[in-house]
């Protein structure tokens, strides 16, 4: 009989995951120190670890034994390295990387254009719900676990959508990103889609993928539980994954306590509320504006104002100045 948990070398994979951890060093180590400021740290701390936790998933899901449990005998496990592919690892890869690393990758010029296009919202998140719903159908299912060239094929395309479409939550290219309230609505309906494809696992009464109805049976779990299972992995990782995400953000941004939900421009001690008299002892010290009777007094002001408009309405209706004898009688 054969054992499922039989150990099984991937070669290919050992490669892939040894050169992007020898190349996150080196752009560190090497490329870093040229491209930060001198006394500044080209990789903070956090982004090291986030680099480790996500290259350690990519590396779980990938490898035995996940990998291959799911490609042979439980859809449940294959479910998972999907969820790890696309909802778990690209956003600790994403914030692993500095800003100067992913602008050095992509420059600027036609890559970092066509990343920007890539990485829009609506294109991102059409791509990504779009490979969703592809990398579920029961012939794709049942073709790309036969075919090992189809498979990973499928895999990259996978975590390329994944990267876009987390690109504009957590990317390290700062103008890519949404604003918090942007970022709730978007994953909002980035979790909407996987619920389908959920459900219908769920509930779904015969065997909907039949490259799983196997004799050696993992753990005992019969073909329809290991859908149900499926159904509920996707349902944790495609909907309530995000949820929380979408709870944390709203509430680090727009919770009660939060400074920078605070409108009112700060003040300091030294900056005292003008007053009435300060205002108007202001406006005194003030010059008079230009043609205006330096003799005349502040009270008189609106009645000059008044006398002076009417004055002009009266002069307009004649055809042209006021008559000289005007200013005489305003002397007497």
């Amino acid at each position: 009989m054969v054992d499922p948990w039989r150990f099984q070398a991937h070669p290919e994979v050992w490669l892939l995951m040894l050169s992007l951890i020898a190349s996150y060093v080196y752009m560190v180590r090497v490329i870093g120190p040229r491209a930060v400021p001198v006394g500044q740290r080209a990789a903070s701390t956090k982004q090291i670890v986030c680099f480790t936790a996500g290259i350690g998933l990519l590396w779980f899901g990938s490898d035995w034994p996940v990998h291959d449990i799911g490609e042979q005998y439980l859809y449940s496990a294959h479910m998972l390295q999907h969820m790890i592919f696309s909802y778990f690892a690209p956003p600790l890869l994403l914030l692993s990387l500095p800003t100067w690393m992913a602008r050095t990758l992509l420059g600027s010029g036609r890559t970092y254009k066509t990343a920007s296009r890539m990485a829009k919202p609506i294109f991102a998140g059409i791509w990504f719900n779009a490979v969703i719903m592809v990398t579920h159908i029961p012939g794709m299912v049942n073709t790309s676990t036969e075919n090992a060239v189809l498979h990973y094929s499928l895999h990259f395309v996978l975590v390329t959508a994944a990267l876009m479409m987390w690109m504009p939550i957590c990317g390290p290219i700062q103008e890519w990103r949404l604003g918090p309230g942007g970022k709730c609505v978007y994953l909002f309906l980035m979790s909407v889609v996987p619920t389908v494809p959920a459900g219908w696992l769920t509930f779904a009464e015969g065997v909907v993928y039949t490259h799983y109805n196997v004799p050696v049976r993992v753990w005992g779990l019969s073909v329809t539980n290991d859908q149900q299972i499926a159904g509920a992995i996707m349902k944790l990782g495609g909907s309530t994954f995000l949820w929380a995400i979408i709870i944390f953000v709203f509430f680090k941004r727009f919770g009660t306590g939060d400074e920078q939900t605070s409108y009112v421009r700060p003040r300091g001690d030294d900056q005292q509320p003008l007053t009435y008299d300060q205002v108007t002892e202001a406006f005194g010290r003030s010059d008079p504006p230009s043609g205006a009777n330096p003799t005349t007094g502040s009270t008189t002001g609106s009645t000059g104002s008044t006398t002076g408009s009417a004055g002009s309405t009266t002069g307009s209706a004649g055809g042209g100045s006021l008559p000289a004898e005007h200013p005489a009688r305003d002397e007497r």
